[in-house]
């Protein structure tokens, strides 16, 4: 019987629930199917901290192996890791996780040599057809000669690169509480941390795929809030938060209060530039703030307006030779990291900052935190399109109005902005407004979510 991969392959990866929606036979021919996809002679795997990690990890392995592909598994890792891996090796890679998503899912992110991301337009397309038609005929007879599986620690190497790149030896001493949420931070943190001044205070460390503190999502402020109570606690200087497999990091100040990815995005822009020579393109999603680009102009640089997500990101990244990406999601990209997305480089970058200079990091980051955010707001529709439409004809008459649909609708004004999304995924619309005082976003923010809702 055919297995149904339309709810399991998603626009840039392979998720869902285990075993319900995948079991290690499935991955055994994802396996398969990247091998034959990407034309790879070897590749490289690893995998988060869920039970169902290891065996669909190594599942996958046998099924490359199976098409004679040389696989290199270096175990547990962040996905971070992996695209480390997948760079400096310069090998096709998967990640077996499911990031933040809770404790029964599970997921594959694949990348081709030097971690340039696979999607449904990169060979994720061809990838599903070829585990359709195996899952119903069967899959092809192994080559006559298999490859090999072998072990490589690669945490080592990927934290002295890390290093390589953010000079931390100078700073003054830190005392810095991190909240892994019992994901891949628990298992990287130390090592990148290792031999730095930094007084470290760890909290759910311990790696345990069933999540029994809180989800390791902290873009929720609910899982946040164990954070910033113990920041406080300690009288730390700051606090780092990553999610389940390690690629994002959001930051709290002394007090306790999260300081915004945009905000995060400005600053590390602002040092990458200075580190390039005051020169260079930073590419930004068009729902980050205002102050993005304006800082990135100001310390040199071309800022690029980009659509929300990661492919879009990259691509970009690629095409212009971009030293930098934020987005406000906390994912953070690097030239110097292969194009991937880091959150521990960009926490690094933070670190450093802050450990330059004496003032606390809420003085530091209020020079980035120049606007009235609403967040990201979501509301269940029955009509996306009727809605979007609803709202351009109410604003698209306005005179010092402009609108472009580049992601969604984005509507601008002197003083204002906001951005309506549709979910790919949900009955959802996402609303983003900022404006130069919280009146107005209040304002802009209630008006709009009105028409949404009405």
């Amino acid at each position: 019987m055919t297995a149904d991969l339309s709810q399991l392959v998603k626009a840039y990866d392979v998720r869902g629930v285990v075993p319900d929606q995948w079991d290690e036979s499935l991955a055994e021919l994802f396996g398969a199917a990247f091998a034959q996809v990407t034309g790879a002679t070897a590749i490289v795997t690893g995998h988060d901290m869920r039970p169902s990690s290891p065996g669909l990890s190594r599942a996958f392995a046998r099924g490359a192996a199976s098409r004679g592909v040389d696989v290199t598994e270096i175990g547990l890792c962040s996905t971070d890791q992996l695209y480390y891996a997948s760079g400096a090796l310069n090998l096709a890679g998967a990640m077996f996780t499911a990031s933040h998503n809770p404790a029964q899912y599970n997921g594959i992110k694949l990348c081709r040599p030097g971690a340039a991301p696979v999607g449904q337009d990169t060979g994720l397309a061809e990838i599903r057809a070829l585990v359709e038609e195996w899952s119903d005929s069967g899959a092809p007879e192994p080559v006559a000669t298999p490859g090999s599986i072998t072990r490589r620690d690669t945490l080592e190497d990927y934290a002295a690169h890390l290093r390589s790149l953010v000079d931390l030896t100078s700073i003054r001493p830190l005392k810095v509480v991190v909240d892994a949420g019992n994901g891949m931070g628990g298992h990287t943190v130390p090592t990148v941390f290792a031999g730095l001044p930094i007084d470290l205070v760890p909290m759910y460390f311990e790696l345990d795929g069933t999540f029994p503190n809180h989800e390791a999502n902290p873009l929720d402020p609910a899982n946040l809030v164990d954070l910033q109570k113990r920041v406080r606690e300690e009288s730390a200087d700051i606090g780092l938060a990553f999610d389940g497999d390690a690629d994002r990091c959001f930051v709290v100040d002394a007090s306790g209060d999260p300081v915004s990815p945009s905000a995060i995005t400005a600053l590390v822009a602002s040092r990458e530039l200075a580190r390039n020579g005051g020169t260079g393109t930073v590419i930004h999603n068009l729902i980050t703030s205002w102050s993005v680009p304006e800082v990135v102009r100001e310390n040199g640089g071309t800022p690029v307006r980009t659509r929300v997500g990661h492919s879009f990101v990259k691509q970009q990244m690629a095409e212009t030779g971009a030293i930098f990406g934020g987005e406000h999601s906390a994912h953070y990209y690097f030239r110097d990291f292969w194009n991937a997305d880091t959150g521990m480089l960009a926490a690094l970058h933070v670190l450093a900052a802050l450990g330059g200079q004496d003032a606390p990091l809420s003085e530091l980051v209020a020079q980035y935190d120049r606007y009235a955010g609403s967040g990201e707001i979501n509301s269940t529709v029955d009509d996306q399109a009727d809605r979007l439409t609803a709202i351009k004809a109410a604003y698209g008459g306005l005179d010092d109005v402009t609108l472009d649909e580049l992601d969604g609708l984005t509507v601008s004004a002197a003083d204002w902005w906001f951005n309506v999304r549709p979910s790919n995924t949900e009955p959802l619309l996402r609303l983003n407004a900022e404006a130069r005082d919280v009146a107005t976003m209040t304002k802009i923010r209630d008006e709009v979510l009105a028409i949404i809702r009405s």
